[in-house]
This record gives structure tokens, C-alpha cells and sequence, in this order.
């Protein structure tokens, strides 16, 4: 049996609070891949896959290990969940793609604004 749990979590920012999150809910038992998607000033959505319904209160735990604070939990089981399996390779690429931008242009708006010391 497929299951998707989705996460609504408040906090989260950049890519390092994706990290974050990534790293400590993978820890969960039976956790097999997830995806995040990220909305700045918002809610982000963590979608967790796994074959068995996994424990909320450990999913809970483990962002709040990282530092942020979930809202809401969804399940999802079989056909519906199986549809979020095949579309979430293609929702993390887009995700990664924006990420990867967003750093780009953030890093190149703070560099024009750093002037060097004059001697």
C-alpha cells in the first residue's frame, strides 16, 4: 500500500531550512523519499512518502528537531498517493531549479551592494 503524508509547516525559508527538515524526517522509520516544497512567508508543504501509514507524532518530532513547527498532517493511501509518487521527482526538479535562482540572485543583489575599503 502506497502512502503520501504531507506536512504543513510553518517557518521555513531558504534551502538550509530544507535541509534541515530533509535530514531529520528521512531519519523516521519507514520514511522512503520526500519533497518539499518551499513558500517563503508561508506554509511549506514536506510530502513524505512511504509503503505503511507512518507514526505522525515521530514525523512531528523530527521537524520540530530542525526547528519548525507543523501545522496540519494529511494521509494519503493507494491510487491517490501512487498519482503524488510519479509527480514528485518532477515538483522537486522545479523546486531545486527555483532554489538554485533565488541563491543566484540573492548572492549577485548582495555582491553589487558590497563596496571594498579604499585605502
Amino acid at each position: 500500500m502506497s502512502t503520501v503524508t504531507t506536512l504543513r509547516v510553518t517557518g521555513m525559508t531558504c534551502g538550509h531550512c530544507v535541509a534541515s527538515v530533509t535530514e531529520e524526517v528521512e531519519k523516521v522509520e519507514g520514511v522512503e523519499n520526500l519533497s518539499i516544497e518551499l513558500h517563503e512567508g508561508g506554509t511549506s508543504e514536506v510530502t513524505v512518502f512511504s509503503d505503511e501509514p507512518l507514526d505522525e507524532a515521530a514525523l512531528r518530532a523530527a521537524v520540530d528537531e530542525a526547528g519548525y513547527t507543523v501545522e496540519s498532517v494529511d494521509v494519503q493511501q493507494d491510487a491517490l498517493a501512487a498519482q503524488y509518487r510519479e509527480q514528485a521527482p518532477e515538483k522537486q526538479a522545479a523546486h531545486d531549479r527555483a532554489s538554485e535562482s533565488l541563491h543566484a540572485a540573492t548572492f549577485a543583489e548582495r555582491s553589487e551592494d558590497f563596496q571594498a575599503p579604499t585605502a
